[in-house]
């Protein structure tokens, strides 16, 4: 721990654990998608899916004690991901010098000011999605282990299924710049694999795109109905 502490304290460890958090965020979303897009499968796969979720582990651990234990996990991933960027972001912005030319001063500001107010729609898209399909607050129909119908009505409207859309916008585009950096931070830098760095941040992009954002076309096509 105390290591771990000394390497956030520094610029490059601030780096490496902000591809950390976002490697986590990253895996979290791949399961996630996987997960939405048994949908496809029917309400009873869908539900009997969410079910597993809820008791996984039991009786070693309470109901929803795994669940909740993971999703403790990945919001500390998160939360851990924004402190750093800020940081990071601070950090830079007063290192910065009078002397960077123009074109590369602009190019960081465009970058910079991308990431900071992307990662801000985030984080207000996570809050209303918790408070919409998690605990329901914001649903209008939600009904506590209904998983599939919650799912398809809580997408049922064409405001709140663009929205949904929008967010996985800025989630991807995120994405795409983060894991772009990241294989800079790990490593990955190097002209025998440079080639592939944007390929492959691309396709992890419009993977994650497409995979969620599927949910909400076909509820409003009627693909997926109650």
């Amino acid at each position: 721990m105390r290591r771990v502490s000394a390497l956030a304290h520094t610029s490059v460890g601030k780096k490496v654990l902000m591809a950390v958090t976002g490697f986590i965020w990253f895996g979290f979303l791949v399961g996630h998608m996987a997960g939405n897009l048994k949908a496809f499968t029917g309400a009873e796969h869908f539900d009997e899916y969410a079910h597993h979720l809820r008791v996984f582990g039991e009786p070693m651990v309470p109901p929803m004690g795994f669940l909740w234990t993971f999703r403790l996990l990945v919001l500390v991933a998160f939360v851990g991901h924004v402190i750093l960027a800020w940081q990071t972001s601070r950090g830079s912005h007063a290192a910065r010098q009078v002397a960077y030319r123009k074109q590369e001063h602009l190019s960081f500001s465009r970058a910079s000011g991308f990431m900071r107010w992307g990662g801000v729609a985030i984080l207000v898209f996570v809050i209303f999605h918790l408070l919409h399909m998690t605990t329901g607050q914001l649903h209008p129909d939600f009904v506590e282990g209904a998983a599939y119908a919650n799912l398809v009505g809580g997408l049922s409207s064409p405001v709140v299924a663009g929205l949904y859309v929008l967010a996985m916008v800025a989630v991807s585009a995120h994405l795409y710049h983060g894991l772009w950096s990241l294989f800079q931070t790990v490593g990955a830098a190097h002209p025998k694999y440079h080639a592939a760095r944007r390929p492959l941040a691309v396709a992890a992009a419009l993977v994650i795109f497409f995979g969620f954002i599927s949910i909400p076309v076909a509820v409003l096509t009627g693909v997926l109905t109650f």
